[in-house]
């Protein structure tokens, strides 16, 4: 059981980067580069008068992106960009370096079943991680399932996966074209073959398998057709499936009467007696609910509803372990009996302290805790009764992720990666209370020339705001440095120190990259993250513009070697930023993002975001969207930064429109002569799951402009030889976080 369970987030901070470029034909790029300008959008005259007030959305068309004519321009803005940043000094060299770096494999956290270890391993030019068996902490390892044969041009990928109680049977999710709309397969752990059942419309789905594993408990969403269009984004629904049953027939186990937008997780105890519901209203608010399924007619028990707080957990030996901020912004651990969840029967095993309670797990009698101290990651280790045990060592301030274990088991399994230390999956004995690398990337760089600096600065109103900085040691602070400033500042997601691969390649030829822990965050718990949400999203848009300051009056660099980067939610925030402060910055990197806040509600799964921003549709709430959505601040004449945007075709996060109309929008307005490009990948989606092919091209291309617009090209002081290689790049270990 984790307290934390595998929860979907509509963006992940980093793994939400920009998407790869379309093929576009030769004639088309011949033609492009004769082009001093990118290809017009026509103007239509649309206007709407929403609370009031007039708008006017001249570039409304390019929100059809099964239009033709939107298909046209989308291929046209490929070429035009393909053509200026294919022409680039230097650019065979930057794509053949990250070919490389992107080359160090990927390992999992492992999940653990008796004596089965089932984990991810990605290694060297493999386009998607395989999933693997081992038998024995040190048996060998064997091939499960593999996605990379499913799809000739690499994008089939494995979403999700849930091994039996026994590990006899694997439940697995597959996708392709980066759409994350997952079909659900069983295959066989010993024989490697499926079983019949196949479903579909599993999308992120959350697993429980019975004990005997003859059936499991799954969430899915509605076949298309079956509801008003578009409601198959929404209506998440718990179902109880018996193998070799029709799918069709399964019986809906809870959440008929829930709301559309809420998003359900589910845990099953390893008895098969108690399976609690954890109900997300967005990313402030969840409920609670456990049921008996050994009663004669199982019904749900609330134990948190209609609380303004986070309940995450599930049974553990008869104790329901729950997480939560309630009357606890940085949260505290209870212990419940799950027959009698009354809040006068709570027990607080682990209260509240000054790092935030991040995540937990029981695994063999012991509370493995997963602290946040400053934004980066402490394991601590407790007993039942929540007595502080001991605390394990880590190689540096860094990441924790995954922690897992069996409640049973006498081992606990965590990843560990940091700016400087690429990812590791550490091992701890409970026996001994120490831990072990049981498997780590090998990568081909000496990261030991860089240094990671934490350091806090003022926002607009005072409040103090962290942020990570890192360069080669003995970095000249002389104003001179191109510096890359990275943020994300949304729905309770934490920025900390993490390996990223395609960034060794900026911080290898003298760049600067710093990462700013902004309001709305997860950092520094439940406070820090609503200071960040909804009326007062324009914190965090502050907070960002507050880090760039700080650094060019730090003389790290200056305004015309600085650039801002961000994803998704990302997308939103360097969008305000290129809106509200176009003189503060050289360059932008806006990928898949949100920016037209006035209509985002109405494309893909939108709607599960408004307890997080909000919606137009309520009068107040359009105030203060209209007020920052970025879309409706670009002025006609305004000296823009050079301006990257990149979105996907198959993006069902994020619609791919925000992106279209924003650069038909800053290249009709735009003063400067600093390029506004559009780049738009096919059969790719909001970033996940994308094959190491799209992500080389990406790269390149993202830090090809980078490298271009902050004079890293000319600047051969500034990239000195590569570090030395050694070895292989097909290694056995690593994941990524960009």
């Amino acid at each position: 059981m984790s307290v934390r369970p595998r929860t979907h987030r509509p963006f992940s901070a980093r793994a939400a980067a920009c998407a790869a470029l379309a093929c576009v034909g030769a004639a088309e790029i011949l033609l492009a580069m004769n082009s001093a300008k990118p290809p017009a959008a026509r103007v239509q005259e649309v206007t709407d008068t929403v609370h009031g007030v007039r708008i006017a959305d001249p570039y409304r068309w390019l929100e059809d992106g099964s239009s033709n004519e939107v298909r046209a321009w989308v291929d046209g803005q490929n070429a035009w960009a393909e053509a200026l940043l294919g022409a680039r000094p230097g650019r065979a060299g930057v794509r053949e370096r990250l070919g490389r770096l992107l080359a160090i494999g990927t390992i999992g956290t492992p999940d653990v079943r008796g004596d089965l270890y089932f984990f991810t391993r990605r290694e060297g030019t493999q386009n998607q991680p395989i999933l693997y068996v081992r038998q024995g902490l040190k048996g060998q390892d064997r091939v499960l399932v593999d996605p990379n044969p499913l799809s000739p041009d690499g994008t089939a990928t494995i979403d999700w996966w849930f091994p039996s109680r026994d590990g006899k049977l694997l439940a697995y999710g597959i996708s392709t074209a980066g759409d994350e709309k997952s079909t659900l397969r069983v295959r066989d752990t010993a024989t490697g073959r499926d079983l019949p059942d196949v479903i579909p419309h599993t999308r992120y789905c959350s697993l429980g398998w019975v004990p005997d594993g003859s059936g499991f408990y799954y969430t899915r969403y509605p076949t298309p057709g079956s509801v008003p269009a578009g409601q198959e984004n929404y209506n998440r629904r718990v179902f109880h499936h018996r193998l070799g049953d029709d799918p069709a027939n399964d019986p809906l186990v809870f959440g008929a009467d829930r709301k559309p937008e809420e998003i359900i997780e589910i845990d099953l105890s390893a008895d098969g007696r108690w399976l609690t519901a954890v109900i997300y209203d967005g990313w402030a608010r969840t409920d609670l609910f456990v049921s008996d399924r050994k009663a004669q007619s199982p019904t749900f028990t609330a134990v948190a509803q209609g609380l303004d707080a986070i309940f995450t957990g599930g049974v553990v030996h008869g104790i329901l372990y729950v997480r939560t901020n309630f009357e606890a912004p940085r949260y505290r651990l209870l212990a419940i009996d799950p027959s009698k969840p009354g809040r006068d029967g709570w027990k607080t095993l682990i209260p509240q302290g000054a790092p935030v309670l991040d995540d937990a797990r029981v695994v063999g009698g012991t509370i493995v805790a997963r602290l946040m101290q400053q934004a980066s990651s402490r394991v601590v280790l407790y007993d039942r009764d929540g007595r502080r045990l001991t605390e394990i060592p880590l190689p540096a301030l860094g990441t924790v992720d995954s922690i897992s274990g069996e409640p049973d088991g006498k081992e606990v399994f965590f990843g560990f990666s940091s700016y400087t230390v690429p990812p590791r999956v550490e091992r701890i004995d409970l026996a001994t209370k120490t831990a072990s690398t049981w498997q780590k990337v090998t990568a081909d760089v000496d990261l030991s020339r860089l240094e990671v600096k934490q350091v806090f600065y003022p926002s607009k109103d005072g409040t103090k705001v962290s942020m990570f900085v890192v360069g080669r040691k003995g970095l000249a602070l002389d104003g001179s440095n191109p510096t890359l400033l990275y943020g994300y500042g949304g729905f309770n997601v934490s920025q900390t120190p993490g390996f990223s691969r395609s960034l060794v390649l900026w911080l290898e030829r003298g760049g600067v990259y710093a990462e700013a822990n902004l309001r709305g965050g997860g950092e520094y718990g439940e406070d820090w993250h609503r200071a960040g949400m909804l009326d007062r999203k324009q914190n965090v848009f502050d907070d960002y513009i507050a880090a760039a300051e700080w650094l060019i009056a730090k003389k790290y660099t200056r305004s015309d070697r600085l650039a801002i980067y961000g994803g998704s939610n990302g997308g939103l925030l360097v969008g305000a930023a290129l809106t509200q402060r176009p003189d503060l910055f050289k360059a932008v990197v806006c990928a898949v993002p949100l920016l037209d806040m006035l209509r985002y509600q109405n494309f893909q799964i939108a709607r599960l975001w408004v307890p997080e921003y909000g919606s137009a549709e309520d009068a107040a709430q359009f105030k203060y969207l209209y007020a920052y959505s970025p879309y409706h601040h670009v002025k006609k004449g305004t000296a823009y930064p050079a301006t990257l945007l990149t979105t996907a075709d198959s993006d069902s996060r994020v619609d791919p429109m925000h992106a279209r109309k924003m650069a038909a929008l800053l290249q009709a307005s735009t003063s400067s002569d600093r390029p506004i490009l559009l780049r738009t990948e096919t059969r790719a989606g909001h970033g996940a799951g994308k094959p190491l092919s799209k992500q080389i091209d990406e790269a390149a291309d993202v830090y090809g402009f980078l490298i271009w617009q902050l004079g890293l090209e000319m600047k051969r002081d500034l990239a000195p030889e590569p570090y030395p290689e050694s070895g292989s790049n097909a290694t056995k270990a690593g994941g990524d976080r960009s």
